[in-house]
Formats: structure tokens, sequence, C-alpha cells
């Protein structure tokens, strides 16, 4: 049940997010609600999550998984250019949770 929190959680922030971009400082009304209730189910969901899970490892899987879905949208849907030091640096963000994963397993 944590992974399915911690997941809805994840696309939440990350649909807050895009919704962000088309809320122009938040004088756009439905982008902008959008914003508020994408960031609020995240924050409740992962509220929920911590429940169970370490709050070190849980945050790090949220915000790593949150970035790399957020940069994969901007270079697939807004055209952001998929440099190899973007690509490399996520890659090391997906080895730095992993590596918290395995420490926390043990």
């Amino acid at each position: 049940m944590p992974a399915v929190l911690l997941s809805i959680a994840i696309l939440a922030e990350v649909a807050g997010t895009v919704a962000l971009k088309y809320a122009d400082g938040f004088t756009n009304p439905g982008p902008s609600v959008l914003v508020v209730a994408g960031y609020a189910l995240s924050f409740w969901m992962l509220a929920l999550v911590l429940r169970d899970l370490p709050i070190g490892l849980t945050y790090a899987v949220w915000a790593a998984a949150g970035t790399a879905l957020i940069a994969a949208i901007g270079i697939v849907a807004f055209g952001e250019p998929a440099t190899t030091l973007k690509l490399l640096s996520l890659g090391l963000i997906i080895a730095g949770v992993v590596g918290l994963n395995m420490a926390g397993s043990h």
C-alpha cells in the first residue's frame, strides 16, 4: 500500500508542477487550482506513506522520481534539450535513490 500512495504522491506533484507552468503567476484560475490541488494531494499522500516508510527514503524517492518525470516531460512535451549532461545528471539522481534504498535495506 505505501508504494501505491507514494506513486500517487509523485504523480500529483508532477501534475501540479506542470500546471504551474500554465498558471501564469497564479493569474490563470484553472491551472492555479490544479497546482494547489496537485500539491495538496501530493503532501497528503506523502504524509500517509510516512506512517510506514522511513522519511529519508520516502523523500528521496518522491523528489527524485518527480524530478526525473518533470525533466522527461520538459524534453518530450516542451522541447527542452536532452543534453548529455542533463541525462547523466538524471542517471545520478536515480543511482542515488537506488543507493539509499539499498543502504536502508540492510
